[in-house]
């Protein structure tokens, strides 16, 4: 019977993401204990929410690069330790900054956030170059899917697994709970993983085949034997196809990451509800996501074999999905009642989330001898998102009300639309890279 441990590999990665999400999204249940304790005004909470992203530009750029030279398990193990200690961390941050930052709690959740944003940063650039390793050519936008699935996974159940632990214990014991889940993973993931099929002992013969079959690709694909030494991590901004699909990105870390962060006060706020009723809620935008997530990976393998066009299969699947996405969020303002809120946030997130592997594969698609450092630097350009997204919502609250939030988000999608238009995913601009022997 053939063996197919990459599946393994995959699903332990998508653990992984949801433990990710839990880890990072937690604090957004926590608020108004926080809050209550600090006495932080809405524009300081925005910051509290959007230090994480800080760190996380910076950690997602040199753990890409880190994961091409040193492998990605290396990488793996350091970033699980880090961001687990560090989640840990954060149930005493507001006492460091007490004790140790001139009486600022906001400078102690500061420092925490930051460096638990950096550790994490490293997470989906180093998927990638799992991916790039483990995965047929075939089967890429399917196994970025999986990997991504852990995304929306993971951002619905914080909303569960934070009431829960809220509701049993404190704020602080929460965080050295989920801390202590990531230090678990990181040490079954070191027993399983290794960088390349072919130095695991559970990969078959078969499998490392189809692994390493070229018999599926399209002319201007590649795989990742084929290694380029004269590709740097600069080349990455010569090429417009990997410069606008990191914008079009951009749009959906955006709303991913305004949800994350910012639905659990606004159903407080704007509706009245209790923390006994945002286990359901917060779980509502992230429902259509967790299938969609994994659809648009297996639509955009199946559009790349129906057409043998990559532009068609990635750029085309992205530009539609967004256009329907700034549709949702700009209707949302209209609504005048929850369910028609809610219905329209988990409608909008599900086309936001399609095509969320279309960014990874276009990478790979491109050049996968070089998907962790050029995903790291997609991620880089990304992740400013998890910094504008949190504070500007703070502002735009103040100023505007909630509403402007959603139409924020809505231009936001616009302008990955536009982005990803220009996008030709492939091997025929990165050839242009390439330098001629002497």
């Amino acid at each position: 019977m053939k063996q197919n441990y990459r599946y393994q590999i995959m699903l332990m990665m998508v653990l992984m993401v949801i433990i990710n999400y839990i880890d990072r999204g937690a604090i957004s249940y926590a608020q108004k204990d926080i809050i209550g304790e600090y006495g932080f005004d809405p524009i300081s909470w925005g910051a509290v929410l959007g230090y994480f992203g800080f760190g996380y530009l910076f950690g997602s750029l040199f753990g890409g690069m880190l994961a091409d030279k040193e492998g990605p398990k290396f990488v793996w193990i350091i970033i699980g330790i880090g961001w687990s200690v560090f989640v840990i961390a954060t149930a005493f941050a507001g006492d460091i900054g007490l004790a140790l930052f001139g009486g600022s709690a906001l400078t102690g959740f500061a420092v925490i956030r930051i460096l638990f944003g950096f550790a994490e940063g490293p997470t989906f650039s180093t998927i990638n170059k799992t991916n790039a390793n483990w995965a047929t050519p075939k089967e890429r936008g399917f196994a970025v899917s999986m990997g991504l699935l852990g995304t929306p996974l993971g951002a619905m159940l914080t909303a569960p697994a934070a009431v829960a632990l809220l509701s049993v214990t404190n704020w602080k014991v929460m965080f050295i709970i989920l801390g202590s889940l990531g230090i678990v993973w990181v040490f079954i993931w070191a027993k399983m993983f290794t960088d390349l099929p072919e130095q695991n002992p559970k990969v078959s013969k078969e499998e490392l085949e189809k692994i390493r079959s070229v018999k599926d690709l399209l002319p201007n694909e590649k795989v990742v034997g084929e290694h380029d030494d004269s590709i740097k991590w600069y080349h990455f901004f010569k090429n417009p196809t990997l410069v606008f699909n990191a914008l079009g990105y951009f749009a959906f870390q955006y709303i991913n990451f305004l949800l994350l962060t910012w639905t659990p006060k606004y159903l407080q706020d704007q509706f009245g509800f209790q923390l006994s009723s945002l286990w359901y809620l917060g779980m509502i935008p992230w429902i259509g996501a967790c299938f969609t997530v994994l659809l648009g990976g297996k639509i955009s393998d199946y559009l790349r074999m129906k057409t043998g066009n990559l532009r068609i299969a990635r750029s085309g699947l992205a530009v539609v999905s967004l256009l329907l996405t700034a549709t949702c969020f700009m209707l949302i303002p209209t609504a005048d009642t929850i369910v028609g809120v809610m219905v329209l946030m988990c409608i909008g997130n599900a086309f936001n989330s399609l095509p969320n592997s279309v960014y990874w594969s276009v990478i790979i698609d491109t050049e996968p001898s070089r998907a962790g450092t050029f995903g790291g630097i997609t991620h880089f350009i990304t992740n400013t998102a998890t910094i504008i997204a949190p504070i500007l919502t703070g502002f735009l609250v103040v100023s505007f009300g909630y509403s402007s939030m959603f139409v924020a988000a809505g231009i936001a999608a616009a302008f990955g639309m536009i982005a990803m238009l220009f996008v030709k995913p492939g091997q025929r601009q990165a050839n242009k890279f390439k330098r001629v022997s002497a």
